[in-house]
């Protein structure tokens, strides 16, 4: 199909221009109609702007699959040119305007443009964010609306830039703390499947000179290595089945309460995941409460944001006895989600009417435990590591030299006599 290079006029009488794909010109123009533009002219589009545009159908496929979109860092970036702009003074619309055309992603970009028309023709700050749901999450744009009906867009700008480093920051710990033992424990799995298909079977006919006096530590690895070559693949089949009926099962509602509930029971990595969202769930809630979002609002904005059924339900049994009345420290309390410590904390903010700045001090020791953990996480595996590994090389070593000290024992025995 054809690419036609278009100029006409919105609705607002504004130029646009662009390329649109077509059966011929008159089917062209009455798609553009039907979009609200006039036509002024319709031509084929030249060879490299075809290209072009199927370049943007593929970023755009890529697109659908979370490919590009803006990470946490793109947002926090954001955040303070927002902080800066609206501090300075200077023009929301032509603040936006400039950093349309300096950010550096696509989807961002498209957003801001958007944003910028959405402005433009009368809309309020609050209302054009939350046109992009996908770009902007809702405690996002809920900070700015309260920003922008309060005059404080400054500092909702401010605290959100500070809210996304500390929780980016976390999520980096955590990932550099789980990479180490990760890369261990694939190049082990790798070692082990090259032995086991390629290594074993070419020392196999010599151990089967042994007959019976085969050792232990060379049946095990042989039998291992017989199965890899002819019985892996049953296997690997039916794993992939199990996974893929897991995977069905946790996606319903039941199997995910479940499998995130058994995610914060594991030994060392259940204790982690825990106090990383005890710790966002702070600080998220104190972000909202100093930025003027009601509590019950805030409330609900971290239970959907916290990633884990088995934590949302405990956040929305906390809503539930707010909004019954019950202050804050006592519904987290019935909640069972906060030790003792904490929970006095709560009081004291709301005995002194400082509970942002107290859920903030919450924040920043979980967040200190977090820390703690993860540098004793490394710690705690490396032993575990090292045993798995020296007791994976000491059975090699031993199913392989062992038949062969065997057969130079027989073959010195047969010379002797």
């Amino acid at each position: 199909m054809p690419v036609y290079r278009y100029t006409g006029r919105s609705v607002r009488g504004r130029l646009v221009s662009g390329n649109v794909d077509g059966e011929s010109p008159d089917g062209v123009a009455a798609r553009l109609l039907e979009g609200g533009i006039t036509p002024i002219e319709i031509a084929v589009a030249a060879l490299e702007e075809q290209t072009n545009e199927a370049g943007a159908d593929i970023k755009r496929f890529a697109q659908r699959f979370g490919l590009g979109h803006p990470t946490v860092g793109d947002l926090v970036l954001f955040s303070r040119q927002m902080y800066t702009i609206t501090k300075s003074g200077i023009p929301l619309l032509r603040g936006l305007r400039g950093l349309v055309g300096s950010t550096h992603n696509e989807i961002l970009r498209a957003a801001l443009q958007d944003i910028l028309d959405s402005l433009e023709s009368g809309r309020d700050l609050g209302s054009s964010f939350r046109r992009h749901p996908d770009v902007f999450p809702p405690l996002y744009v809920n900070l700015i609306a309260v920003g922008e009906a309060t005059g404080t867009l400054e500092k909702a700008f401010g605290s959100l830039a500070e809210y996304l480093a500390q929780d980016k920051e976390m999520q980096d710990r955590v990932k550099a703390a789980m990479r180490y033992p990760i890369i261990v424990m694939v190049v082990i799995a790798i070692a082990i499947g090259v032995i086991t298909s390629f290594v074993i079977p070419r020392f196999a006919p010599l151990f089967r000179a042994l007959g019976n006096d085969i050792p232990w530590p060379t049946r095990v690895i042989m039998n291992v290595s017989s199965f890899a070559q002819h019985d892996a693949g049953w296997a690997i089949g039916g794993a992939v089945a199990v996974a893929l009926l897991i995977r069905t099962y946790v996606r319903t509602e039941a199997g995910r309460l479940k499998w995130h509930g058994l995610k914060l029971r594991l030994p060392v990595f259940g204790r982690l995941s825990h106090e990383a969202s005890l710790a966002r769930a702070s600080r998220t809630l104190a972000t909202s409460l100093r930025a003027g979002l009601p509590m019950l609002q805030a409330l609900s904005l971290i239970g959907r944001s916290a990633g884990n059924d088995h934590m949302t339900q405990r956040i929305l049994k906390m809503r539930e006895a707010v909004e019954r009345g019950e202050p804050l420290s006592r519904a987290a309390a019935s909640a069972g989600m906060f030790p003792p410590l904490v929970l006095q904390m709560m009081v004291v903010g709301e005995e002194t009417g400082e509970l942002g700045e107290l859920l903030d001090e919450v924040a920043g020791f979980y967040e200190r435990e977090v820390d703690y953990s993860l540098k004793n996480l490394s710690a705690a595996i490396e032993p575990i590591l090292i045993v798995c590994v020296g007791g994976m090389v000491l059975v090699l070593a031993l199913g392989v030299f062992l038949p062969m000290w065997e057969l130079i024992a027989k073959v010195g025995n047969g010379q002797g006599g």
